[in-house]
């Protein structure tokens, strides 16, 4: 069973998953994370929002789904999946209509109800190949 903060810590995760990335919200984070939030995985808070940009643009029509989560003291750990379909520019590769279905970790960690500090991995491997795919 979850204690009371491990639960507050994953509702904190899940509603900025919610807002920051199916809602895109950019200007969320203020709302969401510390003030000496660390991004361990897009170099800083404005490189998150400037990658979340990027997605919205090649996959309009993106799906953040939480698979699974697991909470331990401020660690907030996150499975999910993304999908959506290509239809902009990305990363200099042309809009090819294919979907993606890709998983994605994300590792939160929670401070007085804010996110404090987020490391992340995404299989960019599957994810290129679904878009390579013919």
């Amino acid at each position: 069973m979850m204690k009371p903060t491990e639960q507050a810590n994953v509702e904190t995760v899940t509603a900025f998953i919610e807002t920051f990335w199916n809602q895109s919200d950019l200007d969320c984070t203020d709302r969401f994370l510390s003030d000496d939030y660390q991004e361990l995985a897009y170099e800083s808070k404005e490189g998150l929002k400037q990658f979340a940009a990027k997605i919205l643009e090649a996959f309009p029509d993106k799906r953040y789904t939480v698979e699974e989560v697991i909470a331990q003291g401020e660690k907030v750990l996150v499975r999910m999946t993304v999908k959506g379909t290509h239809t902009g520019m990305f990363f200099g590769t042309s809009p090819t209509g294919n979907t993606i279905d890709v998983t994605l970790y994300r590792q939160y960690r929670v401070v007085d109800g804010k996110i404090a500090e987020h490391r992340g991995w995404i299989d960019m491997v599957t994810m290129w190949r679904q878009l390579e795919a013919n």
